[in-house]
């Protein structure tokens, strides 16, 4: 994803296309529920709670609902979906949650909500009292628009659309900034080498922030254990620190781990530095690096970084497209970036994080484009388009020369065997029937088959006079699958007719085991006489009516 502006590359809130069926909790939901999805968040200590917003802009939740993080006013757990009211008709642009668990987010026109756990004031509102449901913060909130929020485990920051960052919550560590350890009840302005500068992208680890300014700098504040801030130790800064070692490099986005950080600079250059105890800068070591190290050197430009808080898991995507992964995934440390057959960085942290938790808010709204093969099968059978077209028993189907050309030999041959001024404009067939033919057309056109198994008899014969390999195999799985006590004798019939052998053994094994059931349908009674005699004379010499 091409970052056109600074303030476009903060973690949890950029949108991607993506398809939400790689999490496991939304397995629970119906294919008609998937379908009203337009956005969504999975978190969770074990990524067991969820939130999405429909096409119709309603909220709904659904999980273990620890802490009153669903925000539903109790505190019952619902495989079911409920409606938050509250939170319906808002228009969600970018949502976090932190480990207590509690979930901060802001909406379109600027305001944010919150609710969950709030030990530590997390959720702003001066109090330590649990957020049951979504609660507005208005606190110095109010006259600010909020474009992007960011949790780390029990601290929040906010950042506004005239780049003030505001930050609230637990503060042991110096990790709201305010110059203090205190707790923090309520936002507050992050401020001291902040002050002047405008800030575009926020993030979290654990118990640290960092912030990225409009010229590109950086600055870190609080816990520094591990190095995590970047500046060459490991104290803790009390107030934002920039980042030296990064001098002279223009950052566009910054991504946080549990205890590790990592950037994206304009040129496409990745730095990381912090935690790394299960590779998860991807330097090839496990050792923690305190200052900021270039990694990635030898791959192509890098458009996009991922990582979240709650995991020890890093993700990239570079200008081709290709996905690497490094860290811990899936309990295993990958100390040097991997490439995956993933097409984005979300599927990463879907199918390896622990726990499988998405990394920034999603978005499953569908595009009006089509890929060559989704135009592909929208154009077959297409009278519009085609320049070619089939009768079979008196019906016509319209087709493409030159796509049957590319996807069969048969048609290649046959087109090639015509002077193009002589070319048919209707091939009349009369070997094959109606069914068999179209699909037989279709499957050049979407690689796959979808006939009653008493059809894909016939479709069989075709691709054995065909030649078309693939086709036969499709046909004999259709047929296998799709073998019943009524239709095993038609089957094995049809499966003598076209010397397909093995589909005969097939069905003449299933026709066997069920004896008792065949022989009771109308189709074993109608069977050709000698058929019937080679079948009985077979069956008994392979034991069928020994009692």
């Amino acid at each position: 994803m091409p970052f056109l502006k600074p303030f476009h590359s903060g973690i949890k809130n950029c949108e991607v296309m993506m398809d939400v069926g790689k999490w496991p909790i939304f397995t629970l939901l119906s294919p008609q529920e998937i379908s009203t999805i337009r956005k969504a968040c999975v978190f969770g200590t074990s990524a067991n709670e969820a939130i999405y917003i429909t096409h119709s802009d309603e909220v709904f939740v659904f999980g273990l609902n620890c802490s009153n993080c669903l925000g539903t006013g109790d505190n019952q757990s619902t495989i079911v979906p409920k409606k938050l009211e509250t939170l319906c008709g808002k228009r969600i642009r970018s949502l976090s949650y932190g480990s207590g668990p509690h979930v901060i987010l802001s909406t379109e026109d600027g305001e944010v909500y919150a609710w969950g756990h709030n030990g530590y004031s997390q959720l702003g509102n001066g109090t330590t009292n649990q957020g049951v449901t979504p609660i507005q913060i208005c606190t110095n909130l109010l006259i600010k628009k909020v474009i992007e929020v960011a949790c780390g485990s029990h601290h929040s920051i906010a950042l506004s659309s005239d780049g003030d960052v505001y930050a609230w919550g637990y503060n042991n560590c110096g990790q709201v900034g305010s110059g203090s350890t205190a707790n923090q009840p309520t936002p507050r302005k992050v401020s001291n080498c902040l002050q002047t500068k405008v800030v575009v992208g926020v993030a979290c680890g654990q118990t640290s922030s960092i912030a990225v300014v409009d010229n590109g700098e950086v600055y870190g504040w609080g816990y520094n254990g591990n190095g995590q801030l970047g500046l060459g130790n490991n104290g803790n800064q009390l107030t934002p620190c920039r980042v030296a070692a990064l001098q002279g490099l223009c950052v566009m986005q910054v991504a946080c781990g549990y205890a590790h950080t990592m950037v994206l600079t304009d040129e496409g250059l990745l730095y990381a530095w912090g935690a790394n105890t299960y590779g998860q800068l991807g330097t090839g070591s496990k050792s923690n690096q305190l200052s900021p190290v270039q990694i990635m050197m030898e791959k192509e430009r890098v458009v996009e970084i991922a990582a979240c808080h709650s995991a020890h898991t890093s993700a990239a995507k570079t200008q081709s497209g290709l996905v690497y992964m490094w860290g811990q995934c899936r309990g295993q440390s990958v100390v040097l970036p991997h490439v995956t057959h993933f097409s984005c960085t979300d599927d990463v942290f879907a199918c390896f994080s622990t726990p499988a938790v998405m990394w920034r808010l999603l978005s499953v709204e569908h595009e009006d484009f089509l890929t060559v093969t989704e135009s592909l099968k929208r154009e077959f059978d297409s009278p519009e388009t085609s320049d070619l077209k089939f009768r079979v028993d008196g019906k016509f189907i319209y087709v493409h020369k030159a796509v049957l050309k590319i996807r069969c030999e048969h048609f290649r041959t046959m087109f090639q065997s015509y002077w193009n001024e002589d070319m048919k404009e209707v091939i009349e067939i009369d070997q094959f029937s109606y069914p068999v033919y179209r699909a037989f057309l279709e499957y050049l056109y979407t690689d796959s088959v979808d006939l009653p198994p008493e059809d894909a008899i016939g479709l069989l014969d075709l691709a054995t006079s065909y030649c078309e390999n693939r086709l036969k195999k499709l046909c004999q799985h259709l047929i296998k699958r799709g073998i019943t006590v009524e239709n095993a004798f038609s089957l094995l019939s049809a499966a003598v007719r076209y010397d397909a052998e093995d589909l005969e053994e097939f069905c003449f094994k299933f026709c066997v085991n069920h004896l008792t059931e065949v022989t009771q349908t109308a189709a074993f009674w109608q069977m050709d006489g000698s058929l019937l005699k080679e079948f009985i004379a077979k069956a008994s010499k392979y034991g069928a009516f020994k009692n």
